[in-house]
């Protein structure tokens, strides 16, 4: 049992469920003390050990089943004991007319015997299952699996075998009871296929190597990470975030009253003989507006995605925020942050904006916001370009850029390019840099944190 429960922790942590060693000595212990006998205690012991975020949750309630009941099947009825010889007889001829695969599995649905072992092996074979290592998959295969038995062709039989009963006489309400069970029956080892994908996918998950956690991935740049990796890093934006406003939060309670005001001070204590009792600060706003625009083109998305995902989740650290998503043109999607999660709404504009053989063009972006957005500028904002700077030999509009650096507060650019490819090729980044406040380097999520740890912290 103990090495069943480390595969099952290794297929969450596989899963993306951050658990440490400690919580899986805890798991551990917990089950030395309440025991295996109980399902529902067993189950408890796991989930309160292991399961930290309530986001998690889903992930624990489907892979438990898997390598906790791996013994239960779906229960399949025989259905030819309960004939009577006469609608034996009128079956046998039925099932003659169809051709030996067909009959095969049809006879097999009537008899209630679900798939053997060494069948649910060699399907999984034949359809790749054994390479599967991520539960998005698991339904798919399943489909594959239900195909390679030909399961559309078999309902599309039995209601050729319903309507052949009827011609030789037999009752209506007999044929639609059979009906029932033979679908009963072909459902019942659809959930047995099922439940063979999720298990031997878990098993697979459990088989891993152990992968990076998302602490060696923060460093890692982005540009390098796989799908996955970059799933981890998605999910660790909370985290990250949740720290980054808390740190903020406690600087600006710190920083509130703002500098000592010696002329203020001097003014409001005249009263007193000029002897300093009321202590005066200057005020200043420690929420900024920003303006961001982002480059959404095949080699940003990843840097552009988690910078509008922890974007999102700081929304309570600044006053006002407008965020803008371009390739070769400008789109408005503040509202999609407006009315969806994070996540969901990034899925929303990235499916919106997919890449593609066009150019990306930030001169253009820029004329399209100067000509509709300008207004979304002023002193107060902080203007916010996340973007290699590459225009693809386009005119690069620096007199537009210049004009908004202006009027903004401060410019502030994010790029995941290393300095030494700065002005290389189509890079038009050190025009632009010339006319920020300041340019950060952001090719990890670890530099793009401390990066809107310093915008934000101010």
């Amino acid at each position: 049992m103990e090495e069943r429960i480390l595969k099952f922790i290794t297929a969450l942590r596989a899963s993306g469920v951050r658990i440490s060693l400690a919580e899986s000595a805890d798991a551990l212990s917990a089950i030395d003390q309440m025991g295996i006998q109980d399902r529902e205690t067993f189950k408890l012991s796991l989930r309160s050990t292991l399961v930290k975020d309530a986001e998690n949750l889903p992930v624990f309630e489907e892979l438990f089943p898997l390598f906790f009941d791996t013994n239960e099947k779906p229960p399949l009825m025989n259905i030819s004991e309960d004939l009577t010889p006469e609608e034996a007889e009128m079956l046998a001829e039925a099932l003659r007319k169809f051709k030996d695969q067909l009959r095969d599995m049809l006879e097999r649905l009537m008899r209630g015997e679900p798939l053997s072992q060494d069948e649910l092996d060699q399907l999984g074979e034949m359809v790749g299952l054994n390479q599967a290592d991520n539960m998005r998959y698991r339904e798919w295969m399943a489909q594959r699996m239900e195909k390679a038995l030909k399961f559309k062709e078999v309902r599309e039989a039995i209601q050729e075998l319903m309507e052949l009963l009827a011609e030789m006489g037999m009752n209506r309400e007999r044929i639609d009871q059979l009906r029932q069970l033979l679908r009963a029956n072909q459902q019942g080892m659809e959930d047995q296929i099922d439940q063979f994908a999720g298990m031997r996918i878990a098993e697979n998950m459990s088989n891993q190597p152990p992968q990076a956690g998302p602490e060696d991935l923060l460093n890692r740049p982005m540009s390098s990470l796989t799908d996955k990796e970059l799933d981890i890093l998605r999910r660790e934006v909370h985290r990250l975030a949740a720290a980054l406003r808390t740190r903020i939060a406690l600087r600006q309670k710190r920083a509130k009253t703002g500098q000592l005001d010696a002329k203020g001070t001097i003014r409001a204590n005249l009263k007193h003989g000029s002897v300093p009792i009321e202590i005066k600060h200057r005020r200043r706003s420690l929420k900024p507006k920003i303006v961001v625009i982002c480059d959404i083109s095949t080699s940003m998305r990843p840097t552009s995605e988690l910078m509008l995902s922890l974007l999102w989740q700081m929304q309570d650290q600044v006053s006002k925020s407008h965020t803008f998503a371009f390739i070769d043109h400008l789109e408005y999607i503040s509202p999609d942050f407006n009315i969806q999660e994070a996540r969901q709404a990034v899925a929303v504009v990235l499916e919106r904006m997919p890449p593609g053989h066009y150019n990306t063009d930030l001169g253009y972006s820029l004329q399209n916001f100067t000509e509709d957005f300008l207004d979304t500028i002023d002193s107060r904002a902080t203007f916010i370009i996340v973007g290699d700077g590459r225009n693809n030999y386009n005119d690069p509009r620096l007199d537009l850029f210049s004009m908004v650096a202006r009027r903004s507060h401060r410019t502030i650019w994010l790029t995941p390019e290393a300095p030494a490819l700065w002005g290389s090729g189509d890079s038009d980044i050190l025009k632009y840099a010339a006319m920020c406040d300041s340019v950060f380097r952001v090719g990890t999520l670890a530099e793009l944190t401390s990066a809107i740890d310093h915008l934000l912290g101010g």
